[in-house]
């Protein structure tokens, strides 16, 4: 596929996060909310007219409930995590990656959450496994970079679709060891012919969402929300117990809205919670009462992913009509 490097903005970008954060997260946000509400009602509308939804277009899946990150704009930074520790059972993990592939699921999967994925020493092996048993899935993985070597990336490469390095600091520079990698991606592009690399200059004290009110500096309990959400109609997020939360804005892993300890992933994903949550939120998350300070908006893959599939239901459409008038 490709070798990038994206810095969102720029030295422009950067110092107006740095200087303006608050204006510079409310632009974003703003900006986001105006180009998607048409698709936001389309994709809700489309997912609901059945007793029985659409699959996940994402399901995320953390294995691992530690980071050893220090961004400030996340609770799940080592200096402000409050989570009991969680590391998922390999019987657990192993049975839900079963359980998708029985289900036909072709989705975007990653094994990532509010976390660091390579904190878990097993985490190749899982992605082996995920590849084995979901051969149409597209595999990402986010990673902070800090654990990152450049055989630690060629172990995980066959296995994944994309992988995502987002390189948090306040000197815009690379850290040493993702310069190392991006380095070796560029002059071994051969070996990145069927994976994405895409490395992102991150500004560690950014403002972005504040994350269901939490976030450590953007909190809200004042501010209501009124727009709706797209992440319970698109996206699956599994806690490393086999809870499915919200998603990953339930920073604290407070909601349950399913257990795959007890139930299957697809009874799980119609579940009489996410019922609920989809039904209240549809006009807006104001009717949800963990959704209601929540400012998240999700860009680019999930967007891309809920276009896709609405385009791909009109194509459908019109070949079955066009067939319709042919007989």
């Amino acid at each position: 596929m490709s070798v990038k490097y994206h810095n969102f903005g720029g030295v422009i970008g950067w110092n107006l996060q740095k200087y303006f954060p608050m204006l510079a997260s409310n632009a974003y946000l703003k900006l986001q909310r105006s180009s998607r509400n048409k698709l936001q009602k389309d994709y809700i509308d489309y997912f609901m007219k059945d007793e029985v939804p659409p699959m996940p277009l994402v399901v995320n899946l953390e294995t691992i409930n530690r980071c050893n990150g220090t961004c400030s704009f996340c609770t799940a930074n080592k200096h402000a995590e409050k989570r009991p520790y969680k590391r998922m059972e390999d019987e657990l993990f192993y049975n839900i990656i079963d359980q998708l592939a029985e289900w036909g699921y072709k989705g975007h999967l990653t094994l990532y959450g509010n976390n660091e994925p390579f904190l878990d020493t097993r985490i190749i092996e899982f992605h082996k496994y995920c590849r084995e048993k979901l051969p149409d899935c597209f595999i990402f993985l986010s990673s902070n970079g800090i654990l990152l070597t450049v055989d630690k990336v060629k172990q995980v490469l066959p296995y994944i679709n994309q992988l995502i390095i987002n390189n948090y600091c306040e000197d815009m520079k690379l850290r040493p060891n993702v310069q190392e990698i991006y380095d070796y991606a560029k002059a071994h592009e051969d070996e990145f012919k069927n994976v994405e690399l895409l490395i992102q200059m991150r500004y560690a004290k950014a403002v972005l969402s504040n994350r269901a009110g939490s976030a450590p500096n953007k909190q809200n309990d004042v501010k209501i929300i009124k727009e709706t959400c797209l992440m319970p109609y698109t996206d699956m997020f599994i806690f490393p117990d086999g809870r499915m939360g919200i998603c990953c804005c339930d920073n604290f892993e407070a909601t349950t809205l399913a257990d795959l300890t007890k139930t299957n992933i697809k009874d799980a994903w119609n579940s009489e919670e996410y019922k609920k949550l989809r039904e209240a939120i549809k006009e807006s998350r104001s009717n949800y009462g963990f959704c209601k300070f929540c400012d998240f908006i999700d860009a680019g893959l999930r967007m891309d992913a809920v276009d896709d599939t609405l385009h791909n239901r009109e194509a459908n459409h019109g070949a079955r009509q066009s067939m319709f008038k042919k007989k």
